[in-house]
């Protein structure tokens, strides 16, 4: 699993964007029983592709390890589920749309978003990993496939009649190791005049805001505007728009569609967001490796305040 090779274009990795030193697996709780045992550690070193800008972990443990029972359930927070009813009444708005269309969301998690459409009438498909999490939605009346999602997933489930109308995806595109796979199924699941909508933390947004603390290894890739649309345009989709959200610390939304698809006009957000991000560096190795250096430095200054309050203490 261990490949020094960028996840979207294959150029190597050489160069760091934060090292973390060494990390348990995030929501790797440990048993009574293994209080005791060794704790297995990872490197936590983000890397920034220099052809391609994308940030990225390199995969230590696959998928299956990390998210076939998992322990996150969206439902239980109650901000995230006002946000997930704000967007269904403002998407059936914007696109007019009737409940003839077929809502498809992949990351699914415990039907958290998808009951609002299903309550509304809309046939509904969730497509989501971790078992115990799915069985839930399954649970409270939501059909829910079980399965990684990806190119095969993709093919089965348009065989078998569920493409969508408007593919959803929530916070699942920084947790996907095989990045070109995932969004090649995007591109096949949906219909031809059909609409995907992505949400995803916003790397401008956590180089401003320092925030490495949302650098675990369940988000292997970390996303500028400007390389999401790149790999999505390389698997012939086109995001016609995007908008900001104050979600995960600065996320975005962005809406796509198939580049083939005319008939969705490109909005003046699309392109004054790639020329902020051009402005401030994005399309620049400078900006990512300055960021490991405000890291260290922020280190040095939290140990020193700890050690002098510690001194000062026993004084």
């Amino acid at each position: 699993m261990i490949k020094n090779k960028c996840r979207f274009c294959s150029s190597p990795l050489k160069s760091t964007f934060a090292d973390l030193g060494m990390s348990p697996l995030s929501n790797s709780y440990l048993s009574p029983e293994d209080l005791n045992r060794m704790e297995p550690f990872y490197p936590l070193h983000a890397f920034v592709c220099e052809k391609c800008y994308l940030v990225q972990l390199q995969e230590y443990q696959s998928p299956d390890k990390i998210f076939s029972d998992y322990s996150y359930f969206s439902s239980f927070s109650e901000t995230w589920l006002k946000h997930a009813q704000d967007f269904v009444s403002y998407i059936i708005k914007r696109y007019e749309l009737d409940n003839t269309k077929q809502i498809v969301e992949v990351a699914s998690n415990d039907g958290y978003l998808l009951r609002y459409f299903h309550e509304r009438g809309f046939p509904v498909l969730g497509i989501e990993p971790a078992k115990n999490v799915a069985e839930a939605a399954i649970n409270a009346g939501i059909p829910t496939t079980v399965k990684f999602f990806g190119v095969q997933t993709a093919e089965e489930l348009a065989l078998n009649g569920k493409k969508a109308d408007l593919l959803i995806g929530n916070n699942v595109l920084a947790h996907v190791p095989d990045l070109n796979d995932f969004v090649k199924g995007l591109k096949i699941l949906l219909k031809s005049d059909g609409i995907i909508t992505m949400e995803f933390p916003h790397l401008m947004r956590l180089i401003e805001g320092n925030q490495f603390d949302t650098i675990y290894h369940e988000h292997f890739s970390y996303f500028s505007f400007t390389s999401a649309k790149k790999i999505f345009f390389e698997h012939g989709l086109t995001i016609f728009d995007v908008e900001e959200l104050p979600t995960h610390g600065g996320s975005l939304r962005i809406y796509a569609c198939h580049s083939e698809d005319h008939s969705k006009v490109t909005t003046e957000r699309v392109n004054n967001l790639l020329e902020r991000e051009e402005v401030t560096g994005f399309k620049d190795l400078k900006i990512y490796l300055d960021f490991d250096e405000k890291v260290k430095a922020i280190k040095r200054s939290i140990l020193y305040f700890m050690n002098k309050s510690k001194n000062e203490s026993t004084l």
